[in-house]
């Protein structure tokens, strides 16, 4: 198993580094948390064009052919810079599902124009109890003729009120099925729900919403499979993020405590403030690539979902510690809104949340023990 990055891989890290440090600095962040949009548009044609949006499609859906591993990396950088954008809604957790199971129609229909980011999609999922298991699905979804109609509510759909298309889960006759609606369709309203991170989280109704037949994904009642597949890829890509973020805020505390005088010193020479920096280098470094690990196994068409949650429970750990300790390196100044290390602390509650919180991972990491079997170093017969 080689977890480095290959030369490609490389130029793609490097030029989306790039061009996130010109087009979204700290600044860039403040001014779109306080946008009604909670993103650029002019910024997400640029990134379209850059190819970023079909970067793990095939060619003749204006893709690129990229793999798991190139998204896994463009997403580490957004997360490094804390892009306000619904690319990790359309792309993650939206494009990867419709890439996997959508008929060749509605690849044909919907892929390119991802691609060419005419389309900004989302995931519809929880509900009031905010959990990612199948008994807490209540929209119901009643089919009438050809065609269903959906009423409930979800909640935490992220950037649904500038959505053009929603995947929306409901429970129908055959258990639970994966709807695709248009964004327009009468009876349904979204509201932003206010949030400490202001990432634009929605509360999304249904109000007998129609939707037709030739509109489910992957076929009537193969819905939660289809949840299963959108949870293991987009944990993973949400962890990624995580590490992407806990990197940024480690260099730039580091970079504080080379910069702040005490007692005629930099406060990085200090051996106190030297454990704390290197206690949250292991950390990132740790996190990084059990991330790395678990995104090569997808990649390679044998996904672990032991490594997964582990990875989550791991990231949600130390984002959040790593945030927490940049604020004591910085003292009483990191608290406020004009230090950036605050912005990456708001986002780490929301970030642990999302795709699962920890608890919920330990229970599937403890699921995934129950049947594990380790490899052993000899067989049977010897």
């Amino acid at each position: 198993m080689d977890l480095g990055f290959s030369k490609d891989q490389k130029m793609i890290q490097t030029s989306v580094r790039e061009f996130l440090e010109m087009e979204c600095p700290s600044d860039k962040v403040r001014e779109l948390e306080e946008d009604e949009k909670g993103y650029d548009p002019e910024m997400w044609q640029m990134m379209a064009e850059l190819g970023w949006m079909g970067i793990i499609f095939p060619e003749e859906y204006n893709g690129t052919e990229g793999d798991f591993i190139d998204l896994m990396i463009v997403i580490e950088e957004m997360g490094k810079r804390l892009l306000p954008s619904p690319f990790f809604s359309t792309v993650a957790l939206c494009s990867l599902p419709l890439l996997e199971y959508g008929d060749s129609e509605q690849k044909e229909k919907f892929l390119p124009s991802i691609a060419a980011g005419e389309q900004i999609w989302t995931l519809a999922l929880t509900e009031s109890s905010a959990t990612y298991r199948a008994p807490d699905i209540i929209l119901n979804a009643t089919l009438e003729g050809e065609e269903y109609l959906l009423s409930g509510t979800k909640v935490f759909v992220p950037y649904a009120h500038v959505a053009d298309y929603l995947l929306v889960v409901a429970k129908d006759e055959n258990g639970f099925s994966l709807f695709i609606v248009d964004a327009k369709t009468q009876g349904m309203k979204a509201e932003v729900i206010p949030t400490t991170a202001h990432d634009k989280q929605c509360e999304v109704t249904f109000d007998h919403v129609t939707v037709p037949t030739r509109n489910i994904l992957g076929g009537a009642g193969r819905g939660w499979d289809i949840v299963n597949f959108i949870l293991q890829r987009g944990t993973l890509l949400k962890c990624a993020e995580m590490v992407g973020g806990a990197q940024a805020a480690l260099e730039i505390t580091n970079d504080y405590a080379r910069k702040r005088i005490q007692f005629d010193r930099p406060i990085g020479s200090f051996q106190a403030i030297q454990h704390k920096l290197a206690d949250m280098f292991t950390d990132v470094e740790g996190l990084r690539y059990l991330v790395y690990e678990a995104a090569w196994g997808i990649s390679s068409g044998s996904p672990s979902g032991l490594l997964i949650s582990m990875a989550k429970a791991r990231a949600n750990e130390v984002y959040q510690r790593t945030c927490i300790e940049s604020i004591r390196v910085h003292g009483a100044i990191g608290f406020t809104r004009e230090q950036d290390i605050g912005l990456y602390h708001l986002r780490t509650k929301a970030w642990e949340c999302a795709l699962g919180d920890s608890s919920f991972h330990r229970e599937r990491i403890a699921t995934e023990l129950e049947r594990y079997q380790p490899p052993t170093l000899w067989s049977s017969d010897t």
